[in-house]
């Protein structure tokens, strides 16, 4: 039973209504103070500790090798595909100063 749920035109007496209001206040402090109790009773959330599966300086280093396996496959797919030439030939010396003088006439 509520605070607000005791009227007084429910009772006969004042009394009857004054122990009805009593019991309700009584019975809305016994649940806060059963409120209270779980809250106390219950583990104080610890800051949560983070376990990475991939150390960031791990993250760090994949992430520099992945750029450098798409550069060469770029350089790979753009030469010996979309130029016309072998593939293979990226990797070599002479190719690169070839593009570096055809760049160089400009």
């Amino acid at each position: 039973m509520s605070v607000n749920n005791v009227e007084q035109h429910q009772f006969q007496s004042r009394e009857e209504y004054k122990k009805a209001k009593t019991d309700a206040l009584q019975q809305v402090d016994d649940a806060a103070a059963k409120e209270r109790k779980t809250a106390e009773a219950e583990p104080k959330n610890h800051a949560r500790i983070r376990v990475r599966l991939i150390p960031i300086w791990l993250r760090l280093v994949l992430l520099v090798v992945l750029l450098f396996v798409s550069l060469v496959a770029g350089a790979a797919v753009g030469y010996g595909i979309l130029g016309g030439g072998n593939a293979a030939d990226v990797f070599k010396q002479s190719t690169w100063t070839h593009i570096q003088d055809l760049i160089d006439k400009k």
